[in-house]
This record gives structure tokens, C-alpha cells and sequence, in this order.
């Protein structure tokens, strides 16, 4: 592999912190073993975590006069097939590693390889948030449908419109699948009713089992829209701050909601179809 240029003290020194966090970081053991692997000297074993791979790394570098090693660390830390079973770990981290490795113009791929990008001067917090929250919500596996919303005019200062599009979306795609024009519970009760042949369906509603789910979707929904929709068209957004983990719930939810949606039968229009 050709020598790539040397990384500044403080990339190191930022990403020993990242990798060797005490919380939720590397055990020593494990940073010991990846050291190895990586051939670079644990030369201040008895140091913290990361004061221990600061002074591993950048001596690694000083002797190599080249980052590869460095960055051969950093693949290793972050190989996927050590995470399998810590996914939002996994995401986490390597967003802020990537936050880091963007100043040096590199950045680290969801495959845990290294990558040349356009070398960044600053770094918007619009774009970080909005890149977090889509790689979260990519390992939840959500519905594509919500993926559009982690957009960084969305997440200026919080998460705020994006939980409101995304709730809005719900309501356009009922519209659509059934042919109405109302919004809110209205929209529910019209597209779900049981008053004749209902727009929309989620099974064959013979037995009172599947009647029953039909029901308990429609509260799910007008659930949704009075507690996130009409609280966020209407509320001032400096009174309804949502948190990151406040919206990837929310969008969790909603993800289930289009997925339900998407497998609902147009029971009306197969009715009329056959008069």
C-alpha cells in the first residue's frame, strides 16, 4: 500500500480518546490485542486507555514517518465482524471517528475500510446530527419511506421537523392508498371504519381476532398523530425539544406504521371492483 501522509498530532490524539473511552471504549485487553494486530508497539501499557494508544500510535508514526499502521489500528478497531452484536456501538463510534478522520481528508466506510474524502476545515452539527440519525435508523432496519426524512435542513437544532414530516408522511400515504382527502383522526376513522366496506384493511376481518387488530391500529395512528403531529404543528419547537433517542423511537414507530400500511388490502376498491 503506498505511504499515506501523516496524520496531525491532535487526529491521533482525538481519536485515542474516541477508541479508548472509558465507558464504553476498548477493554485494555482487547486494546492490547489490536495493537498487535496492527503492529505497533504498546510502549505505555501502564498508562489510561488513551493515553496508552496516544503514545502507541503516534510513536508507530514517528517510526513508520507515514499514517498506514495508524490507520491499520483504526480498521481493526472498527471491523465489523467485531461489532455483529453492537450495532449502534458500531454506528456510533464510527461517526465520531469519522468526524475526526474528515480534518485528514480519510474516512472510514460501514465495510471498516479506509477511504479518501474531501478534507473538511469545519463541521456543520446539521450534517453530523442528520448523518448520526440515518445511520441509526439504518441499523434498526427501518422503512425507506422514513430514511428520506434525516435531512440536515430537518435537524438544524433538534430533531424536531423531522419527527413532524415523518408523522406526515403517515397521513400522505393513507390519502393515497385510499383515496381520501381528510387528515388526522378523521382520515383514521373514514380510511378504517367498519361502517360498510372500509378503505383500508389490514387482514380479512372475519374473526373478531383480526377485528380487533384493525381497531388497535386505528388507535396506534390516532395515538401518533395526537401525540407527535398535532404537538408539533402547533407547539412552539423551543417547547417540544426531542432528544436523539426520542426520535429514533418515534421513528421506529413509524417505520412499523408504514409496514403495516404497505401489506394493507384496498378493500374497498376490490368491493366496487366486483359489483
Amino acid at each position: 500500500m503506498p505511504a499515506i501522509e501523516k496524520l496531525d498530532f491532535s487526529v491521533i490524539e482525538s481519536l485515542s480518546k474516541v477508541l479508548g473511552e472509558t465507558a464504553s471504549g476498548f477493554t485494555g485487553t482487547e486494546i492490547g490485542k489490536i495493537l498487535y494486530e496492527s503492529n505497533v508497539d504498546d510502549i505505555d501499557s501502564g498508562n489510561t486507555k488513551w493515553k496508552r494508544l496516544n503514545s502507541a500510535l503516534a510513536n508507530k508514526q514517528e517510526q513508520d514517518r507515514c499514517a498506514n499502521n495508524v490507520l491499520l489500528f483504526v480498521q481493526n478497531s472498527l471491523n465489523p465482524a467485531r461489532h455483529y452484536d453492537n450495532l449502534e456501538w458500531f454506528n456510533d463510534t464510527r461517526f465520531k471517528v469519522n468526524q475526526i478522520l474528515s480534518f485528514s481528508g480519510l474516512h472510514l466506510g460501514e465495510n471498516g475500510k479506509i477511504e479518501y474524502v474531501q478534507k473538511s476545515n469545519t463541521i456543520s452539527e446539521a450534517a453530523a446530527r442528520a448523518s448520526k440519525l440515518k445511520e441509526h435508523l439504518v441499523a434498526r432496519n427501518v422503512h425507506p419511506d422514513v430514511l428520506k426524512y434525516c435531512k440536515e435542513e430537518l435537524v438544524v437544532d433538534n430533531y424536531f421537523h423531522a419527527v413532524f414530516e415523518a408523522t406526515k408522511s403517515v397521513a400522505d400515504k393513507i390519502r393515497n392508498l385510499s383515496g381520501l382527502h381528510t387528515d388526522g383522526a378523521g382520515l383514521v376513522d373514514e380510511a378504517f371504519s367498519f361502517k360498510g366496506v372500509p378503505h383500508l384493511a389490514l387482514n380479512t376481518l372475519v374473526s373478531e381476532s383480526e377485528k380487533s387488530e384493525q381497531k388497535g391500529f386505528m388507535n396506534l395512528l390516532k395515538g401518533l398523530f395526537g401525540t407527535f403531529r398535532n404537538t408539533t404543528a402547533h407547539a412552539p419547537k423551543i417547547t417540544w425539544q426531542i432528544e436523539e433517542i426520542d426520535a429514533l423511537d418515534i421513528l421506529s414507530m413509524v417505520s412499523l406504521v408504514h409496514r403495516r400500511l404497505d401489506k394493507a388490502i384496498q378493500a374497498k376498491k376490490m368491493y366496487e371492483g366486483k359489483m
